[in-house]
């Protein structure tokens, strides 16, 4: 083959590779999303979350994720968070609250938020993060959880872990998901019941939640507390009603939804709004 054809292939395989990707501006925003084909970490400009004095009933989780981030933010040690439990009663509104939290306390920190599905690609997104060592990160994953076959888990250890590079040291990991073990407790028990080693079967995969530092439980919220709650969306509004036309309406609406949480709180109290032409 001539030089010649040797040249038109380079240049036409130059021109068939992608781009290099250019590096984030993560002066562009506080909070940002990754996504892939192409890679790239799209800025939020305006994140959708609550106050944290909105959060009722989730004192103990509340104070403890505020003080690990505070810490991670002034740059000392902190761990990674699980926040598990009741569907709707705030896991993914408490991060969220928390990050504006401590960025109004005047510390820097921004927050990536990381979709289940883009988990094989955490190791390109923790490659970005790791080259802005002036930056610090919460690294931000809602509804975490793994099915019988997904192998997706094993990502989530390079994020956890950090292989032999190791997790960035301005990198911390929080998620939130309705397993305290992110497996089915149905595919754990026949792990067990099935496999020849049944503990050595199950471990890699139970033992993957052990691997946070910090467990927080969310449990199913009283009628007293989900009351509060809409009292306080209702007090930040300026949505005046009585407590005995709220108590009313919203157990109402609780027997209607068949449920008793956050999220029915918040979509009761959508509905007040919306009937009194309140814009939130």
């Amino acid at each position: 083959m001539s030089d010649e054809s040797l040249k038109r292939i380079a240049e036409a395989l130059e021109r068939l590779a992608p781009a290099p990707v250019a590096a984030p501006d993560f002066g562009a925003a506080e909070a940002f999303v990754w996504h892939v084909a192409p890679d790239r970490l799209e800025p939020v400009a305006k994140v959708a979350r609550v106050g944290l004095p909105l959060l009722v009933g989730i004192d103990r989780a509340r104070d403890t994720l505020l003080a690990n981030t505070r810490q991670f933010a002034k740059g000392h040690p902190a761990n990674n968070a699980l926040l598990w439990g009741a569907r709707g009663m705030g896991k993914s509104s408490l991060v969220k609250a928390i990050h504006a939290e401590v960025l109004g306390e005047g510390l820097a920190l921004k927050i990536v938020e990381l979709s289940r599905e883009d988990l094989p690609t955490v190791s390109r997104l923790l490659a970005h993060l790791r080259g802005a060592p002036e930056h610090r990160f919460i690294l931000f994953c809602d509804d975490l959880s793994f099915s019988h076959d997904d192998q997706h888990y094993k990502s989530l250890k390079a994020v956890l872990d950090g292989g032999i590079e190791g997790r960035p040291e301005n990198v911390l990991f929080y998620a939130t998901s309705n397993r305290r073990h992110l497996m089915p407790r149905d595919m754990i028990e026949n792990e067990r019941s099935t496999a020849i080693s049944p503990s050595e079967a199950t471990e890699e995969k139970v033992s993957l939640s052990d691997r946070f530092g910090l467990w927080l439980g969310f449990h199913p919220c009283s009628q007293d507390d989900y009351l509060a709650m809409i009292r306080g969306y209702c007090d930040a509004a300026g949505i005046a009603i009585s407590d005995a036309d709220l108590r009313a309406e919203a157990i109402e609406w609780q027997a209607t939804r068949g449920a008793r949480s956050g999220r029915v709180a918040w979509q009761y109290f959508t509905d007040l709004a919306g009937r009194r032409g309140v814009t939130l």
